[in-house]
């Protein structure tokens, strides 16, 4: 009979959030200090930062000039930081002058087909390369079909999830769902469902929540 603990960490993201990659990686770190002791379930939720977008995407420069008003110069020193804190954890970001941001649904109804196989946290992390290291397009059917069997699952069935529009109806309620309970930005985690922790906070302080879920679950 085991003798560890259960925690479920939900995670409210999207695709093209370098944040929310960097914000997985030191949740995998938290994680990693509990070997033995504590099972986690992770389950992925969906959240488009820019459900709007077109098909074929956006320069990234051009996009963070439009939403959020950056100048070329501050959009460069953000990156050059994003670039420097995912050194740390492992994660090579590359960014160009022709980088773009993609829409990202497609992405979400296969990330959510992915669960049903125990696969999403596999084609999470295959789709974070795609988009973030090899600089591929995550709208693309190849990229995504790609992504998918990297993560040990079938692009045939994964093609038939597109073509039947499966699960669209089911990414927009939840998106939906998690901007009623008040998730506006991302990476957001749920701990147990119950305690919301926004951002990609770093790997000690998602390990004081941990500490405290256990403690509250021994009393």
């Amino acid at each position: 009979m085991s003798t560890q603990k259960q925690l479920t960490i939900d995670i409210v993201s999207d695709v093209v959030c370098p944040w929310c990659y960097i914000g997985y990686q030191r949740l995998e770190q938290a994680m990693n200090t509990y070997q033995g002791k504590v099972q986690f379930t992770i389950r992925w939720h969906p959240f488009e930062l820019n459900p709007d977008m077109s098909a074929d995407g956006q320069l990234l420069s051009e996009h963070l000039e439009e939403k959020y008003q950056m100048t070329p110069e501050q959009s460069a020193e953000n990156r050059a930081r994003i670039v420097e804190l995912g050194e740390a954890l492992n994660i090579r970001f590359q960014f160009t002058p022709l980088s773009r941001i993609y829409n990202t649904f497609r992405a979400h109804q296969l990330l959510h087909w992915s669960a049903l196989y125990g696969r999403q946290t596999d084609l999470k992390l295959a789709l974070f390369e795609a988009y973030f290291t090899e600089q591929e397009n995550v709208n693309a059917l190849e990229v995504l079909f790609s992504a998918v069997e990297r993560a040990g699952l079938d692009a045939e069935e994964a093609e038939q999830v597109l073509k039947n529009d499966k699960f669209s109806g089911v990414i927009r309620e939840e998106e939906q769902a998690w901007i009623e309970q008040g998730v506006s930005a991302v990476p957001a985690f749920i701990f147990n469902e119950k305690y919301l922790v926004s951002g990609a906070q770093n790997t000690e302080s998602l390990i004081q929540v941990i500490d405290t879920l256990l403690s509250e679950s021994a009393e």
